[in-house]
């Protein structure tokens, strides 16, 4: 086995663009997994964590920008925290502490399991993945990125350098349901973000699809409902309904962690729960 270990982003891009079938290497908490049992033999690796680029975090005209490298540990705090409560929340849940100070935020976007804990928020809030390659730099919706289960929409030579997300003003919550309260692979899960500036509701779902849906007839009824000079809801009897509507947009299957019908059930009382606590 190879090891490349890039100083700067130039030199990791050169590295994918000689050898596309590379395998690149953030945290390694999902590929060292795969490694110690066999199921991946890489013949090459590129190792990303010595980029400063990759690690920082700005804000940028109305945007928050996260560098690929970005921790779950580093999404608890710092600007992330302040501007972005909803992906501070999913980082919390991720893991260990161990775990947390490890997994980036690229290495989920590259994985696109459906139970990537931060990708419901990305989805949420509208986010958008750029990616490098020598040609140049592309930006992708998050939307577009995440094209099935384990599948991305990166091309041959191409890395994720950063993903830009909307500072919206209004409550967000992240929510999972999990075998326990920690170090678990979400069964479901739900991000809920409240735009007050533009009067919309975004509701993302985890777990219970190929891969991150969102329930747009959900947000669709739930901005009708809310008051906008209040920001509550016009009438909290409406949160069940919306739980329901929520809930007929998943497309759980049975598999090892839970049963189809249970996940249809959990990710409707999420989307409830989500909903009173921000309206």
């Amino acid at each position: 086995m190879s090891v490349a270990i890039p100083e700067t982003l130039e030199e990791a891009l050169q590295v994918a663009a000689a050898d596309p079938e590379v395998q690149v290497l953030a945290g390694g908490t999902d590929l060292m997994v795969e490694v110690n049992f066999g199921y991946r033999r890489p013949a090459s690796v590129c190792a990303l964590h010595r980029i400063a680029e990759l690690h920082a975090q700005r804000q940028d005209d109305g945007e928050v920008v996260i560098g690929a490298m970005t921790t779950y540990h580093d999404m608890e705090r710092g600007v992330i925290a302040a501007a972005l409560p909803g992906l501070a929340q999913a980082g919390r849940t991720v893991g260990s502490p161990q775990i947390r100070n490890a997994g980036t935020v690229g290495g989920n976007l590259a994985t696109a399991s459906p139970a990537g804990d931060t990708l419901p928020v990305l989805m949420a809030l509208d986010s958008t993945v750029v990616v490098a390659s020598v040609a140049g730099r592309r930006e992708v919706p998050i939307s577009d990125f995440l094209v099935g289960p384990k599948r991305n929409a990166l091309g041959p030579g191409e890395l994720i350098v950063e993903v830009r997300v909307p500072h919206l003003r209004g409550p967000q919550e992240f929510l999972k349901v999990g075998a326990r309260n920690a170090m678990v692979i979400a069964v479901c899960s739900l991000a809920l973000v409240v735009d007050l500036e533009r009067r919309r509701v975004a509701c993302a779902l985890g777990s219970v699809g190929p891969t991150v849906l969102r329930a747009f007839e959900a947000e669709e009824r739930a901005a009708q409902e809310i008051d906008w000079q209040t920001g509550r809801l016009g009438d909290p009897a409406f949160a069940p309904e919306f739980g329901r509507l929520v809930a007929a947009a998943a497309r759980p299957i049975d598999d090892h962690r839970s049963t189809a019908g249970y996940r249809r059930h959990a990710i409707g009382v999420l989307a409830e729960r989500a909903l009173r606590r921000s309206a």
